[in-house]
Formats: structure tokens, C-alpha cells, sequence
């Protein structure tokens, strides 16, 4: 399986000859922020069998960036986001989108439409994934208003390998429970901002995610791509270090996961080993 990181929360895995894209995020400016490192994702990053969105927040659920999917594209949301988010519904009805709501311990059957098209390269594998929806400890409302019934999401990919994208969370007791043995895990490290709030992961808390969940190799995400506008002339080692202090804490908490730090639009290939 193959995983490349775009930038933020923006992840394409590959594994099985099905592609799966997470929180797409397409645009160098949203709201206060903007993209302070790595070019905006080829047209190709929007090539999915299906995309995993974890919870409301613009920068995770973002219907301009979900109009740039395939028609019939599936896109996999938590349950009660279609009725939460007009701007979802609009571009659903628009795209041709399905959409699938899932609530923790739901799954569903992802398959490959075209799993040899455009020189991909993926056309290997079953050509079928089942994705599990797991509990995140996040507010995972359309902020600043938003029903507080609409669960924040992880997802759990069950192909050649097993990868835990985390969406935003922080630390829960039943995390390795809920989630389970996995061979890859995309933590978030980081944020958009200097202050990280309840319920997520900085650099040490995600290292600590690691070594509950002991996966053969993980990933930072979520950070070091989009900060508020100013900020980063002002802070700026606390937009860039995450992912190498995620790296450094690693090492101490969980020395035996394999820490892949990407670049954006950077790709590591990795083997199952369970």
C-alpha cells in the first residue's frame, strides 16, 4: 500500500488497487488561513473510489474542495453531516456524490472503479477495501453553530494493510481498543494555530497515541500546511516542528514504529507485516 500526504488532513491511501482520499482540502486560502507550504494538489489528487471525512469543521469538510471529485464519486461522512451541512447536500446533488453516513463501528465496502486507469499504477490487490468508523474525541460540529449530535470520526482501512487515519482527536482510554491492531497510523500532530484546544493531538500526545496503538509505521499529518495569516512571521517554529518533535517523542514513547515525516506531495510505500 502506498500513502502520500497532500498537506493538513488531506491523505491519499492507496492499498488494494482502491484509492482513498481524507478531508480534501484544495484551496491556499480558508477564511483567515492560508497555505504556507506545498503547491495545491495536482488535479490527479482528486481521483478517488471514495473519500473518508471525519467531522464537520471547514477544514476537514470543505464543498468546494469535495466539487472537485470524479461524478459518483463515494463520499464517507458521519452521521448526520448531510443534514448539517447544506453546502454538502449542494455539491452532493451537483457531483452526482454518494453519500455515506456512518456512525463508530459501522462499516462499508469500498471497490475500485477503474483500479488501472490513467497510469495510476494501483491495479493490484482484491480491488476492495472495508473502511470501519471508530470514535474520535473531537468537537466535531459545523462550528461556530452546529448540532452537537454529529460525531467526530476515525477511520480504520482493512486491505492488504491496516491503516488508522485519526481525523482530529485527543487521547481516549479505549483508543487501541476501539481501533485495533494496525499496521499504519495517520496521526494529526499539530493545528492551525499556536494553541491546540481539547480534544487534540500535539506532538508528545500523538507519539503517546503511538505507542498505545503500536503500529509497525505512522505518519504525522496536520500541521505545517495552513496558518492564520501574519502568524507565521511571528511564531514560526510552531508551525514547522510538529512533525520533527512528533519524530523526536516517537522515539522515546515508541521506538519501534517506524515514523515516516513526508513532505507534501510526497508518497511512502509501505508493507503489511500482520
Amino acid at each position: 500500500m502506498e500513502v502520500t500526504w497532500w498537506g493538513h488532513a488531506t491523505v491519499t491511501v492507496a492499498d488494494s488497487g482502491v484509492r482513498l482520499l481524507t478531508d480534501p482540502l484544495f484551496t491556499r486560502r480558508l477564511a483567515h488561513l492560508r497555505r504556507r507550504r506545498g503547491e495545491l494538489p495536482p488535479p490527479g489528487a482528486a481521483r478517488a473510489d471514495a473519500v473518508l471525512v471525519s467531522h464537520l469543521h471547514a477544514d476537514h469538510l470543505h464543498p468546494a474542495s469535495l466539487a472537485r471529485l470524479g461524478p459518483g464519486t463515494r463520499v464517507v461522512v458521519p452521521c448526520g453531516a448531510v443534514a448539517a451541512v447544506p453546502g454538502l447536500r449542494r455539491v452532493a446533488a451537483a457531483r452526482g456524490l454518494r453519500v455515506t453516513e456512518l456512525r463508530p463501528g459501522e462499516t462499508v465496502t469500498v471497490r475500485a472503479a477503474h483500479p488501472d486507469a490513467d497510469g495510476y499504477g494501483y491495479g493490484y490487490g482484491s480491488g476492495e477495501v472495508t473502511v470501519r468508523a471508530v470514535h474520535a474525541a473531537h468537537d466535531g460540529r459545523r462550528l461556530p453553530y452546529g448540532p452537537h449530535r454529529v460525531p467526530a470520526l476515525g477511520y480504520v482501512v482493512h486491505g492488504a494493510a491496516t491503516t488508522y487515519f485519526a481525523g482530529d482527536t485527543g487521547l481516549f482510554d479505549t483508543m487501541a481498543e476501539e481501533v485495533g491492531a494496525v499496521d499504519v497510523a495517520l496521526l494529526p500532530v499539530g493545528g492551525w494555530g499556536p494553541f491546540l484546544g481539547h480534544g487534540h493531538l500535539d506532538a508528545r500526545r500523538a507519539a503517546e497515541a503511538a505507542a498505545r496503538l503500536a503500529p509497525v509505521s505512522a505518519v504525522p499529518v496536520h500541521y505545517g500546511t495552513y496558518w492564520p495569516i501574519g502568524l507565521d512571521a511571528v511564531r514560526p517554529h510552531e508551525f514547522h516542528s510538529p512533525g520533527d518533535e512528533f519524530a523526536r517523542q516517537a522515539g522515546l514513547l515508541a521506538p519501534r514504529v517506524a515514523v515516516h515525516r513526508l513532505a507534501h506531495g510526497e508518497s511512502v510505500r509501505l508493507a503489511a507485516a500482520r
